[in-house]
This record gives structure tokens, C-alpha cells and sequence, in this order.
């Protein structure tokens, strides 16, 4: 063996092949398991595609760039999980195009920020990050109150996540633009067939402004981030699995 060893090591071209030879052979173990099962993410209850108010939300978080310094992947690490929360399951992430796991934390991982603040702090916090966080190097993004969401545009897109396989109904597709204007009125007369769409889906005026804007599609999508598991029974399901 040591013979072999010190002959890869003075042979630039027998250490290639052997490096590529290795590759390939767990490039092989890793991906042809995949082959023979019929999905590689595992359905977890509760995890649904995004409304059409937090599927806009979900556009502009990616358009403004916060998945550059914050994350969405807790990992499964004591301190982690002490930290931020249960640690991410990939079946929270089967509908984000593109993913946000990200691998870079210069602000706090957000996998679990859901119904962590109030509206009202998010509205203060992207207006003014340094008013609620004095220590925060986060740009204010207060321009979004004064940016009037594009309504009418929201049914393509759920047309087009349709198309691609995500398991909206041409029910879905049609009354995408009045879910929008159902989620941000509490006083609707549709909530309840809303509802039955898009369970957990929080319905109110995010912003606290009349017209609706893309704080309110923003601060929508943060605040069903890591809310759509219940946990409790997760665990226990896992539990019952295990026995």
C-alpha cells in the first residue's frame, strides 16, 4: 500500500485518474439511489404552495436581494436549533424557485421568522432597520409602502408555477388577483373560501395603508416563513414511525 501511495503522489497523471476514478464512483453512490425512489423529499402536512400575496412577497425578497446576507437553513446543530428553531425540513423549501437556504448569515437566519414580530415592527424595521436594531448594517427598504403592487400579474405567475408542476388549480390561477385584495381586508365576504385554498394564510392589512403595496406582499411572506409544519405533531408521527 505504500508503495502505491508514493507512487500517486509522484505521478501528477496517476493521481488524476485516481481523483477522477473517486469522483466518479461517489458521484455514482450518491445519485443512483435516486433513481429507484419516487421522490427525494419526503410530504410533511401543512407545507403548501404560497398564496398569491405571499408568492409576490417571495418575488421581491428575492428582486431586493435579502437572500444575500440572511439564510433560510437552520441546521440540525444544538445551537442552532437553540438559537432559531427546529432545524429545516426540505419539504418547507419544495416550493421556493429558487430555494433561499443560502450560506451566508451577515443578518440572522430567517427559517423560522414567522410570527416572530409584530406587522408593525417589520414595517418599522424595513423602513428604519437601525430604529428597531441599532447595530443592523441592513439598506432601508421604505420605498415598498410607496410601491403599488401589481395585481394583475399575479395570476401569470401562479399560471406559470402551475405549468412547471406546483399543485395550484385553474381555480387558484383564475382568483389570483382577488385573493390578493382577500388576504389584506379582514372584512371580506370571501375569506373562508380563501381560507379553504391557502390554509394558514393570515388575512389583514400588513402595512396599515389603504392601497396595497409591496410592504404588504413582503411582510405577507415573512410571516408565513417556517409557520406552515406543526411541529408538536411532526415530532410525534417521527415518534410513533420509530417504535
Amino acid at each position: 500500500m505504500a508503495k502505491l501511495h508514493d507512487y500517486m503522489e509522484t505521478r501528477s497523471f496517476a493521481l488524476m485518474v485516481g481523483i477522477l476514478l473517486t469522483v466518479m464512483v461517489g458521484g455514482i453512490v450518491q445519485i443512483a439511489p435516486l433513481f429507484y425512489i419516487d421522490s427525494t423529499i419526503e410530504e410533511v402536512d401543512g407545507v403548501r404552495p404560497y398564496s398569491p400575496l405571499e408568492l409576490a412577497g417571495q418575488d421581491i425578497y428575492v428582486r431586493e436581494g435579502c437572500y444575500l446576507c440572511h439564510s433560510q437553513m437552520i441546521r440540525p446543530l444544538r445551537d442552532e436549533i437553540e438559537r432559531y428553531g427546529h432545524y429545516s425540513l426540505a419539504a418547507e423549501s419544495m416550493y421556493d424557485r429558487p430555494f433561499q437556504w443560502g450560506s451566508k448569515r451577515t443578518g440572522p437566519d430567517l427559517a423560522r421568522l414567522g410570527g416572530k414580530y409584530t406587522d408593525d415592527w417589520h414595517v418599522f424595521h424595513m423602513t428604519n432597520p437601525r430604529a428597531v436594531v441599532p447595530d443592523s448594517i441592513m439598506p432601508p427598504y421604505g420605498f415598498l409602502n410607496d410601491k403599488k403592487l401589481n395585481v394583475e400579474l399575479i395570476g401569470a405567475h401562479i399560471a406559470a408555477k402551475k405549468a412547471i408542476g406546483e399543485p395550484y388549480t385553474d381555480e387558484m390561477v383564475a382568483m389570483a388577483a382577488a385573493d390578493v385584495r382577500t388576504q389584506v381586508n379582514p372584512e371580506s365576504d370571501d375569506i373562508d373560501a380563501f381560507l379553504a385554498r391557502y390554509p394558514k394564510a393570515q388575512v389583514r392589512n400588513f402595512d396599515a395603508q389603504e392601497q396595497i403595496s409591496e410592504m404588504d406582499a413582503l411582510i405577507a411572506y415573512m410571516q408565513i416563513i417556517g409557520t406552515m409544519v406543526d411541529f408538536d405533531a411532526y415530532e410525534a408521527d417521527i415518534n410513533d414511525n420509530d417504535r
